[in-house]
């Protein structure tokens, strides 16, 4: 049986829990065990030993502690419930050298980056931070519940952290969508004041040319005007002339 995700933390192997024999649907709700009591532990005999109960309450002490901190995996395989407890098995420096090793080699094969925002390297070093938790919490429970409170801190502060930039985003989404629609309502706007001196600028060329043409008409009046009065003065002239010829031949004695 194999579980349902791959994790750098240490599990025990996986124990059938429940089964469903009622012929009831599997989407109905299994009957589940308390975590804190793992099924696949046998009866205990009575000890002889005052010393085994030590043990025996101290590895059920740290199971219901671990438990607690890292709680099992559970999942369903068509009508079966199984359930993955973590190990309370104490690490030796070969597992820390092999857990060191499983997190570089699973941070190649998954191609996590380097640097930057990467979710897959992030969630890599929080199974590895939990696996260190658990093995910390084998020797000393309240070293490991301290590690809790740590990692418990550092998760809400990127969490904080993630929620500031998606409302960073958010944000300049908005301020982003308001420019263009102020970057469309300016083009729009650019655009009538095109269109409005276009139109100004066709009535200014049909003013200027009802000026052109009262101004060439006024200067044609003006000429027939000047040449009527020219005429008239020509003609005043003549009769000016003749009458003072007239009067010089009726004034002259005959001799």
């Amino acid at each position: 049986m194999s579980p349902s995700t791959e994790s750098l933390l240490k599990y025990d192997n996986p124990v059938l829990v429940t089964k469903r024999t009622d012929g009831k649907s599997p989407k109905g709700r299994p009957l589940r065990v308390s975590p804190q009591q793992p099924a696949d532990s046998t009866p205990v005999p009575p000890p002889p030993k005052p010393k085994s109960i030590s043990t025996e309450a101290t590895k059920q002490e740290n199971q219901e502690i671990l438990n607690t901190i890292l709680p099992p995996r559970e999942w369903m395989e068509g009508n079966k419930l199984w359930v993955q407890q973590v190990s309370i098995a104490p690490c030796t420096r070969t597992d820390i050298i092999r857990l060191e090793g499983l997190l570089d080699t699973k941070l190649q094969q998954r191609q996590a980056k380097a640097t930057g925002i990467c979710p897959v390297r992030r969630e890599l070093y929080s199974q590895c931070f939990d696996e260190l938790i658990r093995q910390v919490t084998i020797n000393c429970a309240e070293r490991g519940l301290l590690l809790l409170r740590v990692r418990d801190e550092i998760q809400m502060t990127i969490a904080a952290y993630q929620t500031l930039y998606e409302s960073s985003v958010a944000f300049g989404m908005r301020k982003a969508l308001q420019a263009e629609q102020g970057k469309a309502d300016m083009e729009t706007r650019i655009s009538d004041l095109e269109n409005e001196r276009q139109d100004l600028r066709k009535q200014l060329n049909e003013q200027k040319a009802k000026c052109d043409a009262i101004e060439k008409r006024e200067n044609e009046k003006r000429q027939l005007e000047e040449k009527k009065h020219s005429e008239e003065i020509q003609f005043l002239k003549r009769t000016n002339q003749q009458l003072k010829t007239q009067l010089e031949g009726i004034i002259t004695p005959k001799k």
